[in-house]
């Protein structure tokens, strides 16, 4: 998969250490080259709850039957 910047992703594994759970949405925000990505993670009121630098494998696309829902986050960058 290629990815753009500001493509929305879907988080594919927990990140316990910054409070990210699979499912979390976040937006790439940079390109790394060969496969790293910078991705904002926000909470529901716009505020950033992480900023990580990924890999693609890390990440999906967003897919068509995916549901969006909202949880309680208590970090923020």
């Amino acid at each position: 998969m290629t990815y753009q910047v500001l493509d929305t992703i879907v988080l594919d594994r927990d990140l316990p250490d910054q409070e990210l759970r699979r499912g979390d949405l976040g937006a790439i925000v940079e390109l790394y080259e060969p496969d790293g990505l910078e991705v904002e993670f926000v909470t529901a009121s716009g505020r950033t709850a992480a900023l990580l630098t990924l890999n693609v494998r890390d990440v999906r696309p967003v897919a068509d039957d995916d549901l969006v829902s909202v949880r309680p986050c208590r970090r923020s960058a």
